[in-house]
């Protein structure tokens, strides 16, 4: 019988405050640890210069949110910022739509998330409250999504083992992984978003549909792809490629 599917999730821009002291390492902290240590390095510099229009720039919010984003940082950076797991730490709309609070322990271990602090954790890993995108240029590390590639490729293709990994991730967290190397360990399935006029399908409701899709494929695998139905939203799977189509209004 052949193993579930590993799936690729962006984080989300919402996140949930608060949590508990750091205790257990995430699953990827050994082979990730080098590269986290020079980012959380370049973080470092980036708060002691107390330049708000630097600080805006890398950490990618102002006002109000700025101030929380610098203090979560610099909690990072201290070594004593309270964590959540993944799944509870984000709760934006494609999290919202995977309802994770009714996944097994097992299953939220099969989605793995690609983010500029981390490199990439399961949804079952500890997780700070941060901001940091993929697409920023941080110091000498240059664009994090560049810096991040073939860490991040190598650590998930060593989970793959043969596996399927379904792809859900936007250009953004894409960049960060090569999907060559990965599919030289095993079948890479890239799922694609479609308006009803052929373009790209973005916004709040193909979010929502990513969410559910996600969902689909954690409990029912590639199989559940033909049968899949969200407020109209349609889904098909031809080779390598699910395409996700979004209802005609």
């Amino acid at each position: 019988m052949p193993r579930p599917p590993l799936l690729l999730l962006p984080p989300s821009e919402g996140k949930a405050v608060g949590g508990r002291p750091p205790g257990r390492p995430d699953s990827f902290a050994d082979e990730l640890a080098r590269p986290r240590a020079l980012v959380l390095h370049e973080l470092t510099r980036v708060l002691r210069s107390r330049r708000p229009a630097v600080q805006a720039r890398v950490l990618g919010v102002k006002g109000e949110l700025l101030e929380r984003a610098v203090a979560a940082t610099d909690a990072l950076v201290a070594g004593g910022a309270p964590v959540l797991p993944a799944w509870r730490r984000y709760t934006g709309v494609v999290w919202a739509g995977l309802d994770p609070a009714t996944l097994s322990p097992t299953d939220r271990r099969r989605v793995l998330v690609p983010s500029g602090l981390y490199g990439v954790t399961s949804a079952a890993d500890p997780v700070a409250d941060y901001r940091l995108k993929l697409l920023v240029t941080l110091g000498h590390l240059g664009r994090l999504s560049t810096f991040w590639r073939p860490e991040v490729t190598s650590a998930i293709a060593g989970r793959v083992r043969g596996r399927v990994v379904v792809d859900l991730l936007p250009a953004e967290h894409a960049h960060a992984v090569d999907p060559g190397a990965l599919a030289g360990a095993g079948r890479v399935v890239r799922v694609r978003f479609v308006a009803a006029d052929g373009s790209r399908a973005v916004g709040h409701e193909a979010k929502a549909a990513k969410g559910r899709l996600a969902r689909a494929l954690l409990d029912q695998g590639l199989e559940g792809v033909p049968g899949f139905g969200f407020e109209g939203w349609r889904a098909s799977l031809e080779g390598d490629v699910v395409t996700v189509a979004a209802p005609v209004r």
